[in-house]
């Protein structure tokens, strides 16, 4: 068996699933960080915490997501020059994105200091609601802080693949989530420290694993990357941003609707409905992530394989990644069916109502594994291929205008025919990717000859 596998190799299925792994893991650990976060808070600070820390996720989040916006545009530029042979190039276009993601994520989290108050009470702690900004603030002040080294971890994810390095993203990752879970159960279990413990623990995890890659590529390191002198690329700049943008956008408009879910949940349910949000988002963020990681570990191949106009590579991993996608979806879909019970009891915490309103949620929502992987690999794999305009579209399709259109809508529509209300928000998701589903694969017929990938 080939000890080390190259972008330039062909892919069978056991040589895929190597590679991709790596990508998978590492974004699970990333997830990691809020799910613990969660855990400790909803069961040892209480209800009113959960839902507070929950309320501000999504800002967090929106702002992380310059980091994805630049990994992944930017990686498939470097991976693109790569593949045409020019590696002095790649590792100027690769030093001048990271560097461009510390001094945004410096910049957005002076302005998120700033402006935290008046963030959380568009957020939706306001009025009666007004008595959890003194927790959401306790959170999120800490939190800014970390900001560009989680942008930077967010943007290394990419280039550790881009690098033929994906095992060292792995280990990286793994290092800040296990320190993240140790030190929430010192600062929040042992010694009281509440939310402020928990932010803190996440605080010293991003700050770990946004600087290790920075040390790693700023030194020799047997990769074809290395973090060193750079110049102004205003045109590759413009073009990682435009090609990147659906990840950004994807996660922007995502936090976005997280905002709507939970300003309608409090509407409909109360501070209840965004605490079994807040648990349905957590295991999201763990069993999406498998489906982000594929597409990251992927999207390597496919930009490579594009610059050195491989067609018949790009046919082969094409057909792997939809068999794939599938496949992972029916599995994570009765996972997340059959699991139900066991996340509503972890973060209920004795709150029956909690608890049955968070087995209801997963009911519902636990449909969207069926097709998410297939539209978030695809929005990916026109990011790969340098078509920015159509992974726009399909990332705004699906995290915002469907998304958006359903949670508002779909509460009204189910009231109407005497059904539950807040069954409707939690169908939301479930809609959105079956109409996204049909959108994107109008897309892939559209472009295939153009691409070659079919």
């Amino acid at each position: 068996m080939k000890s080390r596998i190259q972008l330039s190799d062909h892919f069978t299925y056991g040589r895929l699933i190597r590679f991709v792994l790596p990508s998978i893991f590492m974004m699970i650990f990333t997830s990691i960080y809020g799910v613990v976060d969660g855990i400790f808070i909803a069961r040892v600070v209480g209800e009113t915490a959960f839902a507070a820390v929950n309320l501000v996720m999504p800002l967090i989040m929106a702002l992380g997501a310059v980091g994805f916006m630049l990994g992944a545009g930017g990686s498939a530029i470097v991976a693109k020059t790569l593949g045409e042979g020019d590696v002095d190039k790649a590792n100027a276009y690769f030093s001048f994105f990271a560097y461009v993601t510390l001094i945004a994520g410096f910049i957005l989290a002076v302005l998120g200091e700033v402006f935290a108050e008046r963030i959380i009470r568009l957020l939706g702690a306001d009025n009666d609601k007004a008595y959890l900004i003194p927790t959401c603030l306790e959170y999120i002040r800490i939190a800014l802080v970390g900001l560009p080294f989680f942008m930077s971890q967010n943007i290394f994810q990419t280039f550790f693949a881009t690098a033929e390095k994906p095992n060292l993203g792995f280990i990286v990752t793994v290092i800040a989530g296990v320190m993240n879970m140790i030190l929430d159960f010192l600062f929040v279990f042992v010694f009281g420290w509440g939310v402020q413990g928990a932010a803190a623990a996440t605080l010293v995890s991003e700050v770990t694993g946004g600087s290790l890659p920075i040390i790693y590529f700023s030194r020799p390191n047997g990769t074809i990357l290395r973090l060193g002198g750079t110049k102004f690329f205003g045109k590759a700049l413009a073009k990682a941003c435009g090609n990147g943008l659906s990840e950004f956008a994807n996660n922007v408009s995502g936090s976005f609707v997280s905002m709507l879910y939970n300003a309608q949940l409090l509407v409909y349910v109360g501070e209840n409905g965004v605490s079994a949000y807040g648990t349905l988002m957590y295991v999201n963020f763990i069993f999406i992530a498998i489906f982000v990681g594929y597409s990251i570990g992927t999207a390597q191949i496919v930009g490579y394989n594009y610059g050195a106009q491989n067609k018949q590579e790009l046919k082969n991993v094409f057909k792997k990644s939809l068999v794939m996608m599938f496949s992972i979806g029916v599995a994570m879909f009765a996972l997340a069916e059959s699991l139900a019970p066991v996340f509503a009891t972890i973060f209920a915490n004795g709150n029956q109502n909690l608890e049955s309103l968070t087995k209801r949620a997963f009911l519902f929502s636990g449909f969207i594994f069926l097709l998410c992987g297939f539209n978030i690999f695809s929005s990916a794999f026109f990011t790969a291929l340098s078509n920015g305009v159509v992974s726009l579209i399909i990332s705004l399709l699906r995290t915002l205008a469907f998304q958006a259109t359903a949670v508002l809508l779909l509460p009204s529509v189910f009231e109407g025919l005497g059904w539950n209300p807040t069954d409707g928000i939690w169908f939301a998701g479930v809609f959105s990717d079956i109409m996204a589903f049909i959108v994107t694969w109008s897309f892939l017929i559209a472009n295939r000859k153009k691409y070659g990938y079919m």
